[in-house]
């Protein structure tokens, strides 16, 4: 497989230093904070002193910064997505993972392509208009084929006024041609995971397959970027390895991202280890991440990759996810299921992947955002008018992308409350559309305000 050379450097002694010599002393801590609202990130030394932070004040002066720096950048906007498990296929033995090929337990499956089909479609009646397709590293016979059929599918799903307008993919390393038939298909973000940047605990964690390569995993972004796709999401699965280090060694990777290719990465994200059926890692977490600490990595994030997407998936529990919405987050998945079959069917259903934390509908999902002042989206608006990579970082990082974010959230959240929401959630949505059109600026407002009428009129798929 041919991989774009210059896969970034993750110098493990030199995060290590960096974290042994960091301290919390409140002076240095607060002018970090300083730098932080600034929203122009932070290096490796700053965020590592803001690990240390412990004292209940500066913790506070943290959160609030990160919350002020998310606002400045995105707005109270969150967007929301359902991710699509086609296929638990897997070819490696991650012991964090229920779909692991050791796991003789699993019933396994992929969705055909009428499977896949019915799945979108009672997406779609719930209102959704962003997945995220995932699949394990084997795929259905036809092999990589099987994703761009799927994507096809999807695409094509109708049901009611409702279609899927963006397609976002987590699976496994490919090679650049792979990339460049994704880039075709239309996908927004690529999405993979290095799971842990720490050589020993990734070794101990992927007992064998192709993803037991740690280096192939870590150069698939700059494979990707080089194959065209522009917009890429990393992230960490804490709980593998001290999280001090994965945090240090996330902004190495979103740094190098930048300095080659222009463009940071679009999303990150940060699941936890939750338990999952036949996974002795997931059960035994070699790195527990406290609610104290998952909170801290969080805003810490914001403040250093100002321009990203966080996000939280429903791997965290309502009470914290409510908590992570002040500290930078900006994407949440919502209604979720991490088996194939798991929306659409009944009867017999394969294995999870992992435990959820948050069972939660869409419906009430929206409802606890809206009734706690933030707007749910489910805007696509920047893919389909090219605001994407270089573009898109040119609007994020000094905070003008904001004034397509508010009025395109607001549009179409007023469309779900129009075509889907509940009486309770489309009271709570219309006071939360209000209070938000008067926080906006003259200008967005009257944008916002024209676009909303346009929706309530009946027209679909408003944005700017």
């Amino acid at each position: 497989m041919a991989h774009a050379p210059a896969s970034p450097a993750i110098d493990a002694a030199a995060i290590r230093a960096t974290l042994a010599d960091a301290g919390a002393d409140p002076v240095h801590v607060r002018e970090i904070l300083a730098r932080g609202r600034e929203a122009r990130g932070l290096d490796a030394a700053d965020a590592a002193r803001l690990t240390a932070v412990t004292d209940p004040e500066l913790l506070d002066e943290l959160f609030a910064a990160a919350r002020a720096v998310k606002e400045g950048i995105y707005g109270r906007r969150l967007v929301l997505f359902a991710p699509l498990y086609v296929s638990n296929l897997c070819a490696n033995d991650c012991l964090y993972c229920a779909f692991r090929v050791g796991n003789g337990g699993v019933r396994r499956r992929a969705l055909d392509q009428d499977g896949v089909a019915r799945e979108v479609a009672s997406l779609l009646d719930e209102g959704h208009k962003r997945l995220l397709l995932v699949a394990g590293e084997a795929y259905a016979r036809g092999g990589f084929r099987y994703v761009l059929d799927c994507l096809e599918t999807i695409y094509a799903a109708r049901s009611g006024r409702g279609t899927i307008r963006r397609v976002n993919v987590n699976i496994a390393p490919v090679g650049i041609d792979e990339f460049r038939a994704l880039k075709a298909a239309g996908i927004g973000t690529y999405q993979v995971f290095q799971e842990t940047y720490d050589r020993e605990a990734y070794a101990r964690a992927h007992a064998a397959g192709p993803k037991r390569d740690y280096d192939r995993r870590l150069a698939v972004m700059d494979a990707a970027m080089a194959a065209g796709i522009d917009d890429v999401g990393i992230g960490v699965l804490f709980g593998l390895a001290d999280w001090r280090f994965e945090l240090l060694a996330l902004l190495a990777h979103a740094a190098h991202l930048d300095a080659r290719w222009g463009a940071g990465p679009h999303t990150i994200s940060v699941p936890r280890l939750e338990p999952a059926a036949g996974a002795p890692l997931a059960e035994r977490p070699p790195a527990p991440v406290s609610d104290g600490d998952f909170r801290k990595l969080v805003a810490i994030l914001r403040l250093a990759v100002p321009y990203t997407g966080i996000i939280l998936s429903t791997r965290e529990t309502p009470a914290m996810r409510r908590e992570a919405f002040a500290l930078g987050v900006s994407q949440i998945s919502a209604g979720s299921r991490t088996d194939p079959g798991g929306y659409g069917e009944t009867g017999e259903r394969a294995a999870a992947q992992f435990s959820l934390g948050d069972h939660r509908p869409l419906d009430e999902v929206i409802r606890d955002v809206a009734e706690h002042g933030y707007v749910p989206s489910f805007c696509t608006a920047c893919y389909r008018l090219g605001r994407t990579g270089a573009d898109f970082m040119d609007l994020a990082k000094p905070g003008a992308i904001k004034a397509h974010c508010d009025p395109n959230a607001l549009a179409t959240f007023q469309e779900y409350l129009r075509d889907y929401a509940s009486p309770a959630t489309r009271a709570a949505g219309e006071a939360a559309i209000a209070a938000a059109l008067d926080r906006l600026p003259d200008g967005p407002r009257r944008r916002a305000a024209a676009m909303l009428e346009r929706v309530r009129a009946g027209e679909d798929d408003v944005f700017c």
